[in-house]
């Protein structure tokens, strides 16, 4: 059986955690710093037909709006020579995400004419996993016109309710 996530790396055998804390990609990405201290944003890009946490070097963990322009503005040069794109033409955020007890809410504005295309998937996939792969972030909503907005699972069923990486598991691939 083959296990993925959304960037947290495999272990040789287990380790204890901590009742109360919860690993999580960011935790990941800053042990993985090119340099003790760098930290290390996360973004969610599309390789393969699949999800593929890129690491940033970053000079500190961006806001949370911040990194979801970043990922809205697609991968930069050198990711695109890697192969790196995005879904996420032809959606639009509006506003900025709002946190509240770990739960974040994005409101999204037009959808493209083709809502419901195959790479709709992808797209939501890559604002989930990487806004939860914050430690201040669990889950994540989508609103449109102030109304929950249902949008699709890796597993092609639509919902309303609050998302999570392990709801794009079977998308996730290595980088």
């Amino acid at each position: 059986m083959t296990l993925t996530g959304c960037g947290v790396p495999t272990e040789d055998s287990p380790r204890p955690i901590a009742a109360g804390s919860r690993p999580n990609a960011t935790t990941a990405a800053q042990t993985a710093s090119p340099a003790p201290g760098v930290p290390v944003e996360l973004l969610f890009l599309v390789r393969d037909a699949g999800l593929v946490a890129v690491r940033r070097p970053a000079v500190q963990m961006p806001a949370i709006d911040e990194q979801l322009r970043q990922l809205l503005a697609g991968p930069n040069a050198t990711e695109r020579e890697a192969g790196y794109t995005s879904a996420l033409t032809g959606i639009t955020v509006t506003g900025m995400v709002e946190i509240h007890g770990g739960d974040a809410t994005v409101g999204i504005g037009s959808r493209p004419d083709g809502a419901g295309r195959s790479d709709e998937v992808l797209a939501y996939g890559q604002i989930v996993c990487t806004l939860t792969s914050r430690a201040d972030v669990r889950t994540v909503s989508f609103l449109h016109d102030g109304q929950p907005l249902r949008v699709p699972r890796a597993d092609a069923s639509l919902t309303d309710g609050p998302l999570t990486a392990a709801d794009y598991t079977d998308l996730i691939r290595p980088a």
